[in-house]
């Protein structure tokens, strides 16, 4: 199933009344890619997944697939297919009818219908649940069939709306794996909606980093995390510390923070917070300026010279490893 087409969004915009919620965004996602809208809740990410799949007017502005503007089509023209947050399986309707369910209404004959719902059990994994109502299945197999459904109509983009959110932890993990794995051999583009960096980082070959209607930085998902453009970016990823110098402002992943005696390092802190996590042991302290600093370090090195909240000491950092950043 290769079906891949480039999308494109050409000063895409929605209002609410007054209210803005997508800005002009623009934006080109190459066939073939697993895309990540990132973003705080109202930041607009879900609005443009919606009106992707037609479920939204656009304001202004287009949404280009494969060539045309499908922006005022309905979402059975499309080319799109939408997988949404409830999975929306009809309790009714066995797996099976559940899948084949957008083929019946478009008319096609029950040989055929059931058929090609088989075929999409059998990509995710759910043949043998194929008799079974929607109730008697456990999340991660709800999922299943709700991906299977999204995908019977053949789309050339796969849209997902916070698909993992309604599951546990563990099982979240392994279903980022199927994702990624069934995009992969099908491939076509799927553009997923969250607010989990986690998942946004496990997933995506690129990330839109989505911030107060806008486009706050895109690019490879590498990229995002490692070179951060703004605070923003570098604050909602993770993993970094934002600070003002004299010299400007940078952002520092907090895993390349070196901790020494006190004013042997660059800036001085005192420990306000010791977390273990495992691997590593997050040292969060206060320097100048009231910033809170946050050093990882190794779980051996930290136990090898453990250290106490209250304690002053030195911060450090290679040069190559900060990132001036715009506010």
């Amino acid at each position: 199933m290769t079906n891949a087409a480039d999308l494109e969004f050409v000063s895409l915009t929605k209002r609410y009344g007054n209210t803005v919620a997508v800005d002009a965004i623009s934006h080109h996602f190459k066939a073939g890619t697993y895309a990540c809208l990132l973003g705080p809740s109202g930041c607009g990410k879900s609005s443009t997944l919606r009106m992707i799949a037609g479920h939204e007017e656009v304001s202004d502005g287009a949404i280009v697939l494969s060539g045309r503007d499908i922006s005022h089509l309905p979402p059975a023209r499309r080319g799109t297919a939408m997988m949404f947050q409830s999975y929306a399986l009809f309790p009714h309707l066995n797996v099976r009818d559940n899948v084949a369910f957008s083929l019946r209404m478009a008319g096609q004959d029950k040989a055929t219908r059931l058929a090609r719902a088989d075929e999409m059990l059998d990509l995710v994994e759910m043949t043998q649940y194929a008799d079974r109502k929607p109730d008697q299945l456990s999340g991660g197999q709800q999922q299943r069939v709700a991906l299977a459904r999204a995908l019977i109509t053949r789309p050339q983009v796969l849209l997902l709306d916070e698909p993992l959110s309604a599951l546990d932890p563990f099982l979240r993990v392994r279903m980022r794996t199927e994702l990624k794995r069934l995009q992969r051999d099908l491939g076509i583009s799927f553009i997923h909606v969250t607010h989990g960096q986690d998942e946004a980082l496990a997933l995506a070959d690129e990330i839109i980093v989505m911030n107060d209607a806008r486009i706050e930085q895109a690019g490879p998902a590498r990229e995002v995390f490692n070179a951060p453009r703004t605070a923003f970016v570098a604050r909602f990823m993770g993993g970094h510390n934002v600070l003002h110098l004299p010299q400007g402002r940078i952002a520092l992943r907090s895993d390349v923070m070196s901790v020494t005696a006190p004013e042997a390092g660059r800036i001085d802190g005192r420990i306000t917070g010791i977390e273990y996590q495992g691997t590593y042991v997050a040292l969060i302290s206060v320097v100048a300026g009231d910033q809170e600093v946050t050093a990882l370090l190794p779980e051996r090195e930290f136990f090898q010279n453990p250290r106490e909240l209250g304690e002053v000491i030195g911060l450090g950092w290679d040069d190559r490893a900060a990132h001036p950043i715009s506010a």
